[in-house]
């Protein structure tokens, strides 16, 4: 076996293993990746992410922690449950804004940091403030404008072209003629 071969495998078995521990098995924060922003955001006088919690987000309309919030929703495995753009999987969907526990900054936060029942974890001892509120940015800007990445739309296969080219395709498979 080569050595990409190797790679490659080590990182399929690390996906396998993810997938199976669940959202826990990616527990060690990325470092912050972009600006000048601090590594770590915590409200003063706070011990803890139980405490002192932010009401506003303050990265909410940066375009950069928003991206970054992309790059943590897949580095955490988030989309194991949520979908790769966080339309839903096993877990709820995060674009309908139909949320059980809320959709303000601040409940979006709580669920993140301090976990739901019947399966979402908690992260709030896991990954620092800023990246949970980089994941809240990224979450809000699903469904709009700002959204990076968004998941694209399948082209219509009702157009004309496409009938052309399914009514064509039969054609081009048909038995040989003799002419080589």
């Amino acid at each position: 076996m080569s050595s990409a071969s190797k790679y490659v495998a080590v990182l399929l078995l690390a996906a396998g293993a993810a997938c199976i521990g669940g959202c826990h098995s990616a527990a060690t924060p990325l470092p912050a990746a972009s600006g000048s922003r601090p590594a770590e955001v915590s409200a003063p006088g706070s011990a803890g992410v139980n405490e002192g919690l932010y009401q506003a987000n303050p990265v909410a309309n940066d375009p950069v922690s928003i991206t970054d919030g992309r790059r943590l929703f897949l580095w955490y495995n988030c989309y194991a449950c949520h979908g790769p753009h966080g339309g839903g999987a096993i877990g709820p969907s995060l674009r309908d804004r139909r949320w059980r526990y809320g959709d303000s900054d601040a409940d979006i936060f709580a669920s993140i940091a301090q976990g739901r029942p019947n399966g979402m974890p908690a992260w709030g001892n896991k990954i620092p403030e800023i990246q949970i509120w980089e994941l809240v940015a990224y979450i809000n800007s699903l469904d709009t404008s700002r959204e990076p990445s968004p998941p694209q739309e399948p082209a219509n296969e009702t157009t004309r072209d496409s009938m052309e080219l399914s009514a064509a395709a039969p054609a081009a498979h048909s038995a040989p003629t003799g002419r080589q």
